[in-house]
């Protein structure tokens, strides 16, 4: 889940280079979300003591 998350953070970052404020703007979001639905997975799973299955 992190990979996508940095892959749709590569995504926005050329995208905003080359002019597309929208499209940057849906890829950040993305991203954003996936970092914090990837973050509290983490946390649980640590919390737990289970390793994540991959």
């Amino acid at each position: 889940m992190l990979h996508y998350t940095i892959v749709f953070l590569v995504v926005a970052l050329i995208a905003a280079a080359l002019g597309f404020s929208g499209v940057a703007g849906t890829a950040t979001g993305i991203a954003q979300i996936l970092f914090f639905v990837f973050l509290v997975l983490f946390l649980i799973s640590f919390v737990t003591g289970r390793r994540p299955s991959v």
